[in-house]
């Protein structure tokens, strides 16, 4: 219902002519009838409106419009000016639409400068200065008696929980005291350090019994009880782990009189043509390597135990 409005009102001021003292002449006077309007008349900060000038002149004239209200006031143009001419038999009509927009609260004026009408080599400006827009604050109006509420606590409990810090508290010591029980079960309990010998001799039988030989696979029957041997060195030699190679492990226990070194050469050297060369094995030289295998351990672990006992009784 607004727009309506405004429209039949700019139309009703356009048929008065303006006043002489809002214009200046140069020559004879030309006749000129003026309207302005604002289209809302009240906004927010921000919000675009729109002003419109409309002009009416005689037939041949020019009507220049100034140019859009510029970032330096409080009222600045989002868009260039646009200009429409309407048809009327009794002379020109244009009208010129600013879209503007207010930063400001209040009243704001709009700085716009004079439209000037040309006929015939005569000028008429015609001054549109003087009008304003309300701009309303969109903060609520109370919001300066407001008094804000006190900031609430992080947690919130109806009653004090010592209940639960206690039953926490009673839960970790309890651990502390199984912890600590565990500790000292553990460093009583006795470790319990295999025999070497023994461990290979149920080695040495396991992998009898699994028939390989028989089977066909000569190769792996020769690789578990060369496996066998060198785990018991390595138990009986810190020097001797599993990591050396066969060169290496012949180097480290060359010192120990109890290890027959060239025995454990020869199958140490056959055993990696098997193993790594894919030499052929036959079957009985297959068992042959595994009962020396067995025979080496045996030897080591009989002429080592008469030196332990001569260390014990000294």
């Amino acid at each position: 219902m607004r727009a309506p409005f405004v429209r039949v009102m700019l139309a009703f001021a356009l048929v008065a002519p303006i006043a002489p003292a809002t214009s200046q002449t140069t020559g004879a006077p030309i006749a000129v009838q003026a309207a302005v309007g604002i289209e809302p008349d009240t906004v927010r900060i921000g919000d675009p409106f729109l002003v419109q000038i409309g002009i009416r002149a005689p037939h041949g004239a020019t009507i220049a419009f100034p140019p859009a209200p510029d970032s330096t006031g409080a009222v600045q143009g989002l868009d260039p000016v646009r200009v429409e001419t309407r048809p009327d038999s009794g002379g020109l009509v244009q009208w010129g639409y600013y879209r503007v927009a207010a930063w400001d609260i209040g009243e704001q004026p709009i700085s716009l400068g004079d439209v000037v009408v040309t006929l015939g080599g005569r000028s008429r400006r015609i001054a549109v200065s003087g009008r304003k827009v309300f701009v309303a604050s969109v903060l609520p109006a109370d919001s300066a008696q407001r008094v804000p509420k006190p900031p609430r606590p992080l947690y919130e409990f109806a009653t004090p929980l010592w209940w639960l810090w206690a039953a926490l508290a009673a839960l970790v010591l309890l651990f502390i005291l199984l912890w600590w029980w565990w500790r000292s079960r553990k460093r009583k309990r006795p470790i319990a350090v295999p025999d070497p010998f023994a461990r290979a001799e149920r080695e040495f039988a396991r992998i009898e019994r699994l028939g390989l030989v028989d089977a066909g696979e000569r190769g792996r029957h020769v690789a578990l009880v060369i496996e066998v041997l060198r785990d018991y060195l390595a138990a009986r030699f810190v020097a001797a782990p599993l990591s050396l190679t066969s060169s290496e492990l012949l180097t480290a226990v060359r010192g120990e009189r109890a290890v027959p070194n060239d025995r454990l050469l020869r199958i140490l050297n056959e055993a990696d043509l098997i193993k790594f060369a894919r030499r052929p094995v036959t079957t009985e030289r297959a068992r042959e390597i595994g009962r020396e295998a067995r025979a080496i351990v045996a030897h080591e672990h009989a002429a080592s135990r008469p030196a332990a006992a001569t260390e014990k009784a000294a």
